[in-house]
């Protein structure tokens, strides 16, 4: 059987691709709330218990731990921390005015100077680029909308900063030395979170979500820090994820889906029959589709308010690639041209991981 270690070997992987189609399908399950205004309103948050939606984050999460955590071994915390500077922020910073400035002047129901002259305008600037905050409105944008906040996915990215500041601190203390030290971590939130869900009454989405993601992010890192033991299996992956729907409805179901999700995304990226030049593409679209997904698809269910989230996924899927190629080919790119110049070039197989 194949290792992680020899999977990483390999002159390709497909975590490109793989990170494309989280992405992707993201945008397939907000089509739904986007229209109907309930969260729950997609296929599979009532069977799973949780959307496609977040599904999809939680592989991004794990790939985001198991590559940033080989970006810090190998390549040190100066070189670690301008690659996830520049890897976050110009694209979230041109996502923020292009929505702000741009869509906003175009969507919004106020005069154009009244627009420009309200101080939400620079308080949702403000707002997205300091705190994440997902859920600021526009003045006069989207107001018929359910939903009438313009950048409902960046709240994510908060938990992603969290964990890339944690993992940094691990590092610089030494702790990724001590490898027995991030499974460890992971069987205490593993814990935490099976123990929450054996109090009264519903959790909270807030302690479930600051449980889970990093829960996600640290198992991806556990499976990189340990890739010479860790096998690649898709059977097993298969298993795990048998074994949590056996524990539907249990305290158990949460930690253990959240383990399967993480370790199948791993296999996905570099199982033998994915790892192809195909699935390595050089431009990766993936951070772009996530930020523009729910801007393009709230613009569209404001100028068609009564199409379905079936006729409004595919317009919208091919809106959010063509402004994601756009933001990569003029501000995700060059940022990646200033990585290589303060970092030198990049050591084999971090590449199509984007470290």
């Amino acid at each position: 059987m194949v290792t992680v270690a020899a999977g990483l070997g390999q002159r390709h992987n497909a975590f490109g691709a793989v990170r494309l189609a989280l992405a992707l399908l993201v945008v397939v399950s907000h089509a739904f709330s986007v229209t109907t205004g309930q969260v729950l309103d997609e296929p599979l948050a009532h069977l799973t218990g949780y959307t496609l939606g977040e599904h999809a984050v939680n592989g991004f999460f794990a790939v985001s731990g198991f590559l940033v955590t080989m970006s810090l071994v190998r390549r040190g915390p100066r070189d670690y921390a301008v690659a996830r500077a520049l890897r976050i922020a110009p694209g979230l910073v041109a996502a923020t005015l292009a929505v702000a400035l741009g869509l906003g002047s175009l969507m919004t129901s106020r005069s154009l100077p009244a627009y420009w002259a309200d101080p939400g305008l620079w308080r949702f600037i403000e707002g997205t680029l300091t705190t994440f905050k997902s859920n600021a409105a526009l003045p006069g944008v989207f107001s018929d909308n359910p939903f009438r906040f313009p950048m409902g996915t960046v709240w994510t990215l908060k938990y992603e900063v969290l964990c890339y500041g944690g993992l940094l601190a691990a590092g610089l203390l030494g702790a990724l030395r001590r490898r027995w030290l991030c499974p460890l971590l992971v069987a205490g939130l593993a814990i935490a979170l099976a123990l929450a869900g054996l109090r009264a009454g519903e959790m909270p989405k807030g302690l479930e979500t600051s449980l889970r993601l990093p829960l996600i992010f640290a198992t991806g890192a556990a499976l990189f820090l340990h890739a010479e033991r860790v096998r690649l299996s898709g059977p097993l992956a298969l298993a795990l994820l048998a074994l949590a729907a056996l524990l539907h409805g249990t305290a158990l179901y949460p930690p253990v889906l959240f383990l399967a999700e993480a370790y199948g995304v791993i296999c996905l990226g570099l199982a033998p029959p994915l790892r192809h030049k195909a699935l390595d593409p050089r431009a990766d679209l993936s951070y772009g589709t996530y930020l523009y997904g729910w801007p393009v698809q709230q613009s569209l269910h404001a100028l068609f308010p009564g199409v379905s989230p079936w006729w409004l996924l595919p317009p919208s899927l091919l809106l959010t690639l063509a402004v994601a190629a756009l933001s990569w080919r003029f501000v995700e790119r060059p940022a990646l041209g200033w990585k290589a110049r303060l970092m030198g070039p990049r050591e084999t197989g971090e590449r199509s991981g984007q470290c």
